[in-house]
């Protein structure tokens, strides 16, 4: 074991990870207290001694696995000792002898041999070049023609393989030939994969930021309903962060009062009080009013998923609006605003899904919600009130009832309805959306999280 520990550190250090003998010896000392026919124990000693922070972990796992797992396979050794042919050992020393004036060449053949130090040696000098150079120049040909001359070596070691493959001479029969040729030629993949991969320390947490932010993006571009309860936590903190920038803008908006035109009468007005001279400067203004929201939102199928995160931004930014109602059908209009009052927003969708009357098994009516709606709520709806319909406006065939909603256009400010389908679904099989589309004011696909706030932001903003 001392011996192979010295070999593994030797490989460490040939490949630039610094190992000292005081850490080799703490190595040994714990590995007399581990179980070492306990990879995960014995791996684990190692790294802890070893790799000595989080960058160079990803390096020490890559030289682990290839020391003692690609190096080492079910094929007898081609090392001296562990030779157990004597034909292997004259073709692996045909191979060695190969007329060459290369360096880089003996490294490669070395690590046929079982020996990687010198192939990883050559690597680390490579990518180290440009490092140490005196003058860095803007190119960098010299580590690109030195990567090639290890490719030529390997490359011609694979000729001298295929040769010794093709020797009826060499005293070995066609079986032995092709056992012999296929393990040569599986450590020398492995020689090109070290040259085609270079072997860099853990950039992870470098990167975490970045792909963060790239993963919040990919998530936003999926469909509501294939979210994961993991990922629909990650865009819960995106929603917050948007619901606080959004807060604080509206509130900067209504706070600034003193600014805009001067407004003449009410300065001279007020200037009466102190002599005529204009203290109290007045100015123009016209008060920003709060709009009044009104949801109507499909809950049948993967159109809730789109319904339960509209309703959760409109209720986290209920500061931002004079009043929120909401309404949810399948079948039937069912008033819910009271359960978002009176709960935060996760109990208060619960609810809805849980203990309110709303019939999911029920085919969806479109026309019996907007009679519904006609019957009982139309004084909602005024010149200050925005309707939101969410829903993908398939009404199985009943009567669309689109009149109504024309007369819920004439009463409101603005008519917008969100789809949560693809536009080339739009109008096929049961779908009334083109009924539906000349009495609103906007129809807009709604299938992802990144349209959703999109649609919040131009609302509030």
């Amino acid at each position: 074991m001392v011996k192979l520990t010295q070999q593994f550190v030797s490989c460490l250090r040939a490949a630039g990870l610094r190992v000292s003998t005081s850490e080799v010896l703490d190595c040994l000392n714990h590995l007399r207290l581990i179980n070492l026919a306990s990879e995960a124990q014995f791996s684990a000693a190692l790294r802890a001694n070893f790799a000595k922070s989080y960058r160079e972990r990803a390096l020490f796992n890559r030289l682990y696995h290839l020391f003692f797992h690609e190096m080492r396979s079910e094929t007898p050794d081609l090392t001296g000792t562990g030779m157990q042919s004597q034909k292997a050992a004259r073709a692996l020393l045909a191979l060695q002898q190969h007329p060459h004036s290369d360096p880089v060449y003996d490294a490669v053949t070395d690590f046929l041999a079982g020996n990687p130090q010198g192939l990883l040696r050559e690597m680390r000098r490579i990518d180290t070049e440009s490092d140490t150079g005196a003058a860095p120049t803007r190119f960098n040909f010299g580590p690109l023609a030195a990567r090639f001359n290890v490719l030529m070596q390997i490359t011609r070691a694979g000729g001298v393989i295929d040769a010794i493959a093709a020797d009826a001479s060499s005293g070995m029969s066609e079986s032995e030939r092709r056992a012999v040729a296929e393990d040569l030629r599986r450590r020398l993949d492995l020689a090109r994969d070290i040259l085609m991969r270079e072997m860099r320390p853990e950039t992870d947490s470098v990167l975490q930021i970045k792909s963060k932010e790239q993963r919040i993006r990919n998530l936003g571009e999926r469909a509501f309903s294939s979210f994961s309860p993991e990922e629909l936590s990650e865009m819960r903190e995106v929603i917050n962060k948007l619901v606080r920038r959004l807060k604080n803008i509206v509130s900067r908006r209504f706070a600034v009062r003193d600014r805009g035109a001067l407004d003449v009468k009410k300065t001279l007005r007020s200037a009466a009080r102190y002599g005529g001279v204009p203290v109290d400067v007045r100015y123009r203004r016209k008060e920003k009013r709060k709009s009044r929201i009104v949801t109507v939102c499909d809950v049948s199928g993967s159109v809730w998923a789109a319904a339960r995160f509209l309703l959760s931004l409109l209720y986290s930014l209920q500061d931002c609006f004079d009043r929120v109602n909401s309404f949810v059908f399948v079948d039937r209009l069912t008033d819910v605003t009271a359960v978002f009052d009176e709960h935060d927003i996760d109990e208060a969708i619960r609810v809805v899904t849980e203990e309110t009357d709303i019939h999911f098994a029920s085919p969806t009516d479109y026309g019996e919600t907007f009679r519904h709606f006609q019957r009982d709520h139309m004084p909602l709806l005024t010149k200050k009130t925005t309707l939101i319909i969410v829903g993908d406006g398939r009404s199985n065939y009943m009567h669309p009832e689109d009149a109504i909603l024309g007369r819920m256009r004439e009463r409101c400010r603005r008519v917008i309805w969100l789809n949560p389908e693809p536009e080339s679904f739009w109008g096929t099989g049961d779908s009334e959306i083109n009924t539906y589309l000349p009495h609103c004011h906007e129809v807009r696909a709604c299938q992802n999280m990144n349209q959703l706030m999109t649609f919040v932001e131009e609302l509030i903003l």
